[in-house]
C-alpha cells in the first residue's frame, strides 16, 4: 500500500539515471502531479476494482502498472545475543506501458531503484544504502521462470521455479547479507480481497499482498566480521498507478509479528491538516492464516514521544497502538532512535522495533518493522549526519 509516495519520491533520481528523461520541474511534488496525470496517457492501468491474485503469477513484474515494489523487512539474531534489523526494497517504474522502439541497446521501458539498510543493535548504528538503474543491458529487472529481481548484483530470487524460499544476496562495501527466505503462511490479500483503495478518488489504489511470517536463515558481514543469523521477516508486493491524494501528507506503516506467532499490519494515511485519513486500514492474521480487516476505527493510535533528527525534523519515537475489537493495545519502541534513510530524494523513517503489552511494559510480546513518511517533508534533503 503504503510506498506509492515513496515510488514517486525518488522519480527525480531515477529520471536523471535514465539519462535524456528529463525530470519534471518543481521537484518531487512536481513530479508527483506530472506522472498521476499522464499515467493514463501513457496506457498504464488504474486499480479499480478487486482482481483475483494468482500465484506464483503475481510475484512477477506487472508491466500494464506504472510502479511496484518488492520489500523485505526483518529482525535476525546472531550468536551471543547480537541483534539486527534489515530492509531491502526494489522499486520498479514503468516510463510506458506501450511497445518501445528499440533505436539503442540502452533503450528501457523502466527504471529499477532498490533501497538496503541495516541496523546493528549492539552499536546502536544504522547504515542505509540506495541505487538506481534502467532496465536495459541486463543492468536491472524482474521476471519470473525463475523468479528474479535485481539491480546489479542485488538480488531477490527462487532457486528455481516461482514461488518460495527465495534466496536474498546483498553487498555494499563492508556491509553484506545473504538470506533463505521460507514462507510458514500463505500469502494474506490485503484491503478487499487484494485491492488497497487510498482515497475516494475511482482508480486511486493498489494490488496488496504480504508475507507476514518468512523463516529467515544465513549470514551477515558487517565491518570484517561475519555473523550467522536467523529470524522473521516480512515481505510486502504492491503494484499500482497511483500516489497519494492532494490532501495526504504521508502515512504510518507498521507490521508486527508476534510471539504467538499472530501478525498485525496497520497503516494510518496521514492528511495535511494532522487528521487520520478515513482510508486507513489493516489486517490481523491469525496463527493458522486466516486475515481479520482493520478499519480506522478499530484502531486508537497514540504518539508518546519524539525524536528529533539533526536538521529539525521530528518523527515519533514510541507508539501506543489499540486494536480496540481485542481489548488489547500495545506499546512499541525503536531499538535505535535513527533509522531515518536520508541518502536519497525521498527522506523516511524506517526501522526495527519492539513491542510490548500496555499492561505489562517488561514482557516483550514481538517484534516488527515501522515506517513513517512526510515528517521531513519541509527539511532539506540530505541535510545533516547520524549522531
Amino acid at each position: 500500500m503504503r510506498r506509492a509516495a515513496l515510488a514517486f519520491g525518488g522519480i527525480a533520481l531515477l529520471l536523471a539515471a535514465a539519462g535524456g528523461c528529463g525530470s519534471p520541474p518543481g521537484g518531487d511534488d512536481a513530479a508527483v502531479a506530472t506522472l498521476q496525470e499522464d499515467a493514463a496517457a501513457s496506457g498504464f492501468a488504474r486499480a479499480y476494482a478487486p482482481r483475483p491474485l494468482v500465484f506464483p503469477a503475481d510475484h512477477g513484474a506487472h508491466r500494464d502498472f506504472r510502479h511496484e515494489w518488492w520489500y523485505v523487512t526483518g529482525n535476525l539474531d546472531a550468536p551471543g545475543g547480537r541483534r539486527f534489523g534489515f530492509q531491502i526494497t526494489f522499486f520498479r517504474y514503468g516510463l510506458t506501458a506501450r511497445p518501445l522502439p528499440r533505436r539503442s541497446r540502452w533503450a528501457a521501458a523502466e527504471l529499477y531503484m532498490a533501497h538496503f539498510a541495516v541496523t546493528d543493535v549492539a552499536n546502536r548504528r544504522f547504515r542505509a544504502y540506495q541505487r538506481r538503474g534502467r532496465g536495459a543491458l541486463g543492468l536491472a529487472g524482474a521476471r519470473l521462470a525463475p523468479f528474479r529481481v535485481w539491480l546489479d548484483d542485488w538480488r531477490l530470487e527462487s532457486f528455481e521455479g516461482d514461488e518460495l524460499p527465495w534466496a536474498l544476496a546483498v553487498r555494499e562495501g563492508d556491509l553484506a547479507l545473504r538470506l533463505l527466505l521460507r514462507n510458514t503462511k500463505p500469502p494474506v490479500l490485503q484491503g478487499e480481497a487484494g485491492l488497497s483503495r487510498k482515497s475516494a478518488e475511482p482508480g486511486n489504489a493498489s494490488y496488496y499482498y504480504s508475507a507476514t511470517r518468512l523463516q529467515a536463515e544465513g549470514m551477515l558481514e558487517v565491518a570484517g566480521e561475519s555473523f550467522p543469523v536467523s529470524g522473521l521477516a516480512w515481505l510486502d508486493r504492491e503494484w499500482s498507478s497511483s500516489a497519494l491524494a492532494a490532501d495526504q501528507a504521508g502515512w504510518d506503516w507498521f507490521s508486527l509479528q508476534f510471539d504467538d506467532a499472530t501478525e498485525l499490519m496497520y497503516y494510518r494515511l496521514r492528511r495535511k491538516d494532522g487528521s487520520a485519513d478515513p482510508h486507513s486500514a489493516g489486517s490481523l492474521v491469525a496463527a493458522d492464516g486466516a486475515k481479520t480487516p482493520l478499519r480506522p476505527e478499530d484502531v486508537e493510535l497514540k504518539v508518546l514521544d519524539r525524536w528529533r533528527t539533526p536538521d529539525g525534523a521530528w518523527y515519533p519515537a514510541r507508539w501506543s497502538l489499540a486494536v480496540k475489537p481485542l481489548g488489547k493495545t500495545w506499546l512499541i519502541h525503536p531499538v535505535v532512535a535513527d533509522q531515518e534513510l536520508r541518502e536519497g530524494s525521498f527522506r523516511y523513517w524506517e526501522g526495527a522495533v519492539d513491542v510490548f503489552p500496555a499492561d505489562r511494559p517488561d514482557r516483550p510480546a514481538g517484534r516488527g518493522y515501522l515506517e513513517m513518511t512526510g515528517y521531513a517533508a519541509a527539511v532539506r534533503p540530505g541535510a545533516g549526519e547520524r549522531r
